[in-house]
């Protein structure tokens, strides 16, 4: 078979696909950080196996910012305002004093372990030096720590992606480094937040004004409002990721129409792009050459887990007067992932010297210490007491109970005129086992009861089984029509008018 040609590319896509899907169960079985099992997918399917052979730098690069771009949309969309918000401080923080601190710190390290000279030392500590949104993602959210540590977490996941990039960047080039480039560097921050806002802000308020013709492109919207916020700031010489990531907070905050199907299209769009991004990684690596990078792998990584980022977390988090319990957990919290490997692609694309031990080394810090500290968070956290009994660890709307029902949700508004106007709830007389589920009223929702007379503007969400939806929509259509006797004068509802 044609390994080239697009039935055999959407074979090995679904096949891919399957397998991640599996993984998942299987990774929360076990306890094993979902990531590294995409990354040994990617692997096993790569040139040294399988034959699928992936050595373009420049695409691997580009489509891998593509998928940190829906990463990160995901990650904003999901993000609550009023959980982030008593951490913004501490976040920021994080995702500033703390990537500096820290590209010093794991520069020094490399250029003691290593030898190197300082710009390619603290190259290889800048491209370490970011957590990642990915991985902090699917295995923060499980934990159940306070609420201002987890946010405080995903505030940094999710900002600091910029400034790192910025720094690798730099550092990556050939022209001498000046005292005008901090100030670029808090230009491109400055305007990449102004840009996502204004992106985000301008197009909740155009979608809340201007239906759409179908449900389903509310999403797509939605995405393609945060992707246009990423491809402006990059057009504006700002930063894309950082406007990307506004755009997304400011858009998953935003009263827009269809909001819990826009999170479930995000949600699984992420999953895709995690998918995606780490397979790509995998069949890029060439696992035979892990090897001779392993030890420095180790000692790096050692490095950068017990001394730079804590170190990093100390300093960012010295106006707070943070207990030493949280700082230690935040310490350990500090996830590697895909955004290292993909920030390794910049110098190797450039042709720096030593850049393709930077990408081995990388790989090897990647899979050690997450597989080490994605497994042992859990254990850690209810050590240092940062676990809050009692927390709702995630809230979202799932669709399983409906499968398992094998029922649907049907969203019902009483139009003005109609003689559903004054009928009590006792009259719908819905069959069995259809019940209304929730009621509201100018946009508060009422507390249910037999004796509650539905009014001109009602929202009713009834939930009906399969078996009887079609009379549910029936005796609807009845009611509406005729009222609560409809029935008695022979409107059985069958007429679709």
């Amino acid at each position: 078979m044609d390994l080239g040609s697009p039935e055999a590319v959407f074979a090995i896509a679904s096949l891919v696909l399957l397998l991640s899907v599996i993984a998942v169960r299987l990774s929360r079985r076990f306890g094993t950080p979902t990531l590294l099992l995409y990354l040994g997918i990617g692997m096993v399917l790569g040139v040294d196996s399988l034959g699928i052979d992936l050595d373009n730098t420049l695409l691997t690069e580009h489509l891998g910012f593509v998928a940190l771009v829906f990463i990160l949309a995901e990650g904003g969309l999901t993000t609550r305002w009023e959980n982030v918000r008593p951490a913004l401080g501490l976040g920021i923080s994080l995702a500033t004093v703390s990537v500096v601190v820290s590209i010093a710190v794991a520069g020094a390290g490399v250029f003691l372990l290593m030898g190197f000279d300082w710009r390619t030392a603290l190259l290889w500590g800048a491209v370490l030096s970011s957590t990642d949104a990915a991985a902090v993602f699917s295995v923060l959210r499980g934990v159940g720590v306070k609420p201002r540590i987890s946010s405080a977490l995903e505030l940094e996941s999710g900002l600091n992606d910029a400034p790192v990039v910025i720094a690798v960047v730099l550092l990556a080039g050939t022209s001498e480094i000046t005292w005008l480039d901090p100030l670029l560097v808090v230009y491109e921050l400055v305007a990449g937040a102004i840009i996502g806002a204004a992106i985000g802000f301008g197009g909740a308020w155009v979608m809340r004004r201007e239906a759409l013709p179908a449900a389903g492109l509310y999403p797509l919207a939605t995405i393609a409002l945060i992707g246009g916020a990423y491809a402006v700031g990059v057009f504006t010489h700002a930063s894309g990721f950082l406007a990307c990531y506004v755009a997304a907070v400011v858009l998953g905050n935003a009263r827009v129409p269809h909001r819990s199907a826009t999170l479930s299209f995000a949600e699984g769009l992420g999953w895709v792009a995690q998918i995606g991004l780490f397979v790509m990684l995998g069949l890029y690596v060439d696992p035979t050459s892990l090897l001779p990078a392993l030890v420095p792998g180790l000692l790096i990584g050692l490095w950068v887990l017990l001394v730079a980022r804590p170190l990093s977390v100390v300093a960012a988090a010295l106006p707070f007067r943070l207990p030493w319990q949280e700082q230690v957990f935040l310490s350990w919290s500090g996830l590697r992932g895909a955004v290292p490997i993909v920030l390794a692609m910049i110098p190797l694309m450039n042709g720096m010297e030593y850049s393709n031990l930077l990408l081995d080394v990388i790989v090897v810090v990647v899979v050690t210490y997450t597989l080490l500290q994605g497994t042992t968070l859990p254990w850690v956290a209810r050590t240092l007491g940062v676990v809050q009994s009692g927390q709702a660890l995630e809230i979202q709307l799932e669709a399983a109970p409906l499968d398992e029902m094998n029922a649907h949700v049907l969203q019902v508004t009483i139009p003005d005129k109609s003689k559903m106007h004054g009928v009590y709830i006792s009259q719908l007389r819905l069959p069995m086992p259809a019940t209304i589920s929730l009621l509201m009223r100018n946009g508060e929702p009422v507390h249910l009861n037999p004796n509650i007379r539905l009014q001109s503007g009602d929202q009713l969400l009834i939930v009906a089984p399969e078996p009887v939806r079609a009379a549910t929509e029936r005796r609807l259509r009845a009611v509406g029509r005729g009222g609560p006797l409809a029935t008695w004068f022979g409107d059985r509802g069958d007429r679709a008018d």
